[in-house]
């Protein structure tokens, strides 16, 4: 590319023109035919450039003379962009860009088309013939640009007939043929242009079938025959008539659950035939089969898919390998053996049963025919408990075992069993897993003939095992082992079929994070601490080795709080805790991958402290006996107080002084107003005195005025006395305050007696008279002055008062003042010995008879009420 201008023309560019791409052009400057004609002219213009490309390589800026610049610049992007040239001098005819003229070039980059490669086409079955469509494919090899894309078009050419595909920016397409072409050369390419140009593929040329990719072979079956034992017959069909295509098949086959495949050689099957015996095979095992073909002229076609697996089981056969011989000790001393096998590794059938012979010293022991467990299907893994021995009155026993299937016996396998005191151990063994398998490795014990090795794996309730050749002291567990599961590992040293003691270790294939936390069964709270017990995880839960267990716990509204403990612990005591405290705590149980916690448990600790109780009863208890103790002596110290106050002296009422007194003679020596024959009477407030006599004469009784008691006030005999109140006793006495205040703080005593005569009798001529007998006394009542249903010890009959009318004055209803008086005074009325009228007391107080004394002592009726306080 060319750019024309006149001398001192000035090629520019932006900056980011020259960052990403470059482009090669020589400036020509025309003669100008004055000096201010100068013009810009660029030829060719040029729409497309490639990328990493550049015309003059030598510099960035040659003087080609006066009037000519060549400039190159790398093209380094892929996205379009202009270049521009400025001249250097000014222009009077230009007045934009500072009187300078300006040309510019949009410039589309573009990678160059290249040829493809690796193509291939294909042409496949359609029902019983061949598609007409022919399906190419191809690499690309170099870029595109959004600007300048490269496009593909396919080429077939046959017979002079050419048929293109259509055009496309991929890199498969199809061509349609119309009608496939058999037995015929085909010319297949493919042509790639863009704005840079063109290019074609290499060009394909091969016979026409060489392109068809057909089905597989149909109907594939095998089938077992009896008396061969070791193959399999192949049959199966063409997928297409010869008289299109002739084809050349492959067979692979591989025994059930394996990934390793065998392939018949293709010269073995090389030729048109629709069966095929496969031989060397095991019997009584299954085999997958699959099949394929392809154009059988020049081999050069492509495959067809593999048909579907067609599986098989060859016939049964004699075993050829003895059964798997092996024990399982038990018991403290390795006592107790149980004898297991696992069918022959080359059953060659279905095992039935197996045939036992134990043998000692001497000979055949027993011999045993065991029926095989038929619920089982795979072999390989099956194991058969045969027998349990007892090897404690033995020294050692042999076993013999034979596998029987339906086609024969197998050889005989044998073991020596001895007693755990008579076994050895192999060293250092060292179990350890690497990308999903669990390898063990050990040390070959001294000094000893070793002919095999048996490395055996044990979970809970399944073992199993494996032999390893005499010169092994490494290898890989071949058994299918389960992750999160804890295998016993163990190895033991065989030797002329005897076996030796083990040496184990326990190991995972892969730990995780415990399935169930620990339980807490039990917790003992105590004041300021409390002791934990938790039951392990079951051993099927754990997942993994425990490495530690992790108890946090937490008052309310605390902070958590955790201690680390041993993994070999199942209990743990808690300490610095708060009485009468609730407190929530779990236990998590860790392994290497995780740790998982178990259920919540609460416990509240005690209000007190041990022997705080205890403490607090004793003190108690020493401090009652001590009050006890000083009331003890407080009583002995002052027993006399203490007898006046709670056993105060009661004085015989018959040696009390007793005052005799009658109404004509008061207490004090001075003469009674008026003349009263005193049946009962002691007033409160004045003594009334009244005649009684016979009942005849009762109407002639009257009571003085201003005489009554109050309802306040009772009689002397049988009740309160009538001294109990503070006012007077005897009103008509002048004398009355004085003796009140005398008898204020005493007890009555008060009785009359008749000194003679008794009611109902005549009275006789004898004078009788009716004697007031009290005594005063500061002690209550005695007992029998509390019952009043005592009677009178002389000739007085107790009659009970009539209810209690009101209180009235006067002398108003007379003929019934006997009772009335009684009522009015609140005293029982009594029968009294009648008294004659006119009547006195000559026989001073103090020279009463004894009987008379005796009388008023007996005559003393109780006070119903007791005695009110003076």
């Amino acid at each position: 590319m060319k750019l024309l201008f006149s001398s001192g023309a000035v090629v520019m560019m932006s900056s980011m023109v020259l960052q990403l791409f470059g482009l090669a052009f020589v400036a020509s400057v025309l003669h100008a035919k004055h000096e201010f004609s100068t013009h810009l002219v660029t030829a060719p213009h040029v729409p497309v450039v490639e990328i990493e490309s550049s015309v003059v390589p030598e510099k960035n800026y040659i003087k080609i003379n006066e009037s000519a610049l060549a400039v190159t610049i790398l093209i380094s992007g892929e996205e379009s962009e202009w270049l521009f040239c400025t001249c250097k001098k000014n222009s009077p005819y230009v007045s934009l860009n500072k009187s300078k003229f300006i040309h510019g070039i949009y410039l589309k980059k573009a990678y160059p088309p290249r040829r493809v490669e690796n193509l291939s086409c294909v042409a496949e079955q359609d029902g019983k013939l061949v598609s007409g469509f022919l399906k190419c494919k191809w690499d690309v090899v170099g870029g595109q640009t959004e600007d300048s894309q490269t496009n593909y078009t396919v080429m077939v050419q046959y017979d002079s007939v050419t048929h293109r595909s259509e055009t496309t920016l991929f890199s498969t397409t199809k061509v349609n043929l119309g009608f496939f072409p058999h037995f015929m050369h085909l010319n297949v390419w493919v042509v790639a242009d863009n704005l840079l140009g063109t290019v074609e593929s290499e060009h394909l040329k091969q016979d026409a079938n060489e392109f068809v990719k057909t089905d597989p072979p149909s109907k594939v079956t095998a089938f077992p025959e009896e008396p061969f034992p070791n193959s399999l017959l192949i049959k199966w069909q063409h997928p297409i008539e010869d008289v299109r295509i002739k084809l050349t098949y492959q067979i692979r086959y591989c025994q059930s659950g394996s990934h390793t495949w065998t392939y018949i050689p293709l010269e073995d099957t090389d030729k048109v035939i629709t069966s095929f015996r496969l031989q060397n095979l095991q019997p009584y095992s299954a085999y997958v089969i699959q099949m394929r073909c392809r154009n059988r002229e020049g081999n050069s076609g492509p495959w067809s898919n593999w048909s579907a697996n067609e599986t098989k089981t060859t016939p049964e056969d004699r075993p050829r390998s003895k059964p798997d011989l092996w024990q399982l000790t038990g018991g403290d001393h390795g006592e107790e053996v149980q004898i297991i096998c696992k069918d022959p590794k080359h059953a060659n059938g279905r095992i039935t049963s197996f045939a036992l012979i134990l043998y000692n010293k001497n000979g055949p022991l027993e011999q045993e025919i065991i029926p095989a467990d038929q619920n089982q299907t795979s072999s390989e893994s099956r194991v058969t408990l045969l027998k349990k021995i007892s090897l404690a009155d033995k020294q050692f026993v042999r076993v013999c075992v034979n596998a029987n299937n339906s086609k024969g016996t197998s050889p005989e396998a044998c073991l020596i069993l001895v007693r755990s005191s008579e076994q050895t151990t192999v060293e250092k063994l060292k179990v350890w897993t690497q990308e999903g398998q669990m390898f063990v490795e050990w040390k070959r014990p001294n000094n000893t003939a070793v002919s095999e090795y048996v490395v055996e794996w044990a979970r809970h309730g399944k073992t199993d095992w494996q032999r390893e050749n005499k010169t092994t002291t490494r290898t890989a567990i071949k058994g299918n082992l389960e992750k999160f599961v804890r295998y016993n590992v163990s190895v033991y040293v065989i030797q002329s079929g005897r076996v030796w003691k083990l040496v184990h270790k326990e190991t995972y294939l892969e730990q995780g994070a415990p399935e169930q936390g620990p339980t807490i069964n039990k917790s003992y709270p105590a004041y300021d601490n409390a002791h934990l017990v938790w039951d392990e995880i079951p051993l099927d839960k754990r997942r993994g080795f425990i490495t530690n267990y992790n108890i946090s716990y937490r008052k309310e509204n605390e902070a958590l709080k955790s201690i680390r403990v041993a993994a070999n612990d199942t209990s743990y005591t808690l300490t610095e805790l708060l009485g009468n405290t609730k407190y929530e705590v779990w236990i998590s149980a860790s392994t290497v991958a995780g740790s998982k916690n178990s259920n919540p448990h609460s416990f509240t600790t005690l209000r007190y402290a041990p022997g705080t109780i205890e403490g607090i009863v004793v003190g108690v208890s020493l401090g009652f006996l001590f009050f006890v103790l000083m009331a003890l002596l407080l009583c002995f110290l002052k027993k006399d107080v203490l007898k006046e106050n709670f056993w105060p002296q009661i004085p015989n009422p018959g040696e009390s002084t007793i005052g005799n007194w009658s109404p004509d003679y008061p207490p004090k020596e001075e003469t009674p107003k008026e003349n009263c024959v005193s049946g009962v009477s002691v007033l409160d407030v004045g003594v009334c005195e009244v005649k009684l006599g016979f009942e005849e004469d009762k109407t002639s009784l009257s009571l003085k005025k201003g005489k009554y008691l109050s309802e306040e006030h009772s009689s002397g005999i049988g009740g309160s006395s009538c001294m109990s109140s503070p006012r007077q006793s005897v009103s008509d006495s002048d004398e009355g305050p004085d003796l009140a205040d005398s008898t204020a703080s005493t007890v009555q005593y008060s009785s009359v007696v008749a000194s003679s005569g008794y009611k109902g009798q005549t009275p006789s001529s004898h004078s009788q008279h009716s004697i007031f007998l009290r005594s005063e006394s500061t002690q209550p009542l005695l007992d029998s002055e509390e019952h009043p249903d005592m009677s009178l010890q002389e000739g007085c009959r107790q009659v009970q008062p009539p209810p209690r009318p009101s209180l009235f004055t006067g002398a108003e209803n007379q003929n019934s003042m006997e009772s009335d008086d009684f009522r009015l005074l609140g005293v029982e009325q009594h029968d009294f010995c009648p008294l004659r009228e006119d009547t006195e007391l000559t026989t001073k107080p103090d020279s009463l008879s004894a009987d008379t004394e005796s009388a008023a002592v007996s005559s003393y009726m109780p006070q119903l009420g007791g005695y009110r306080p003076q």
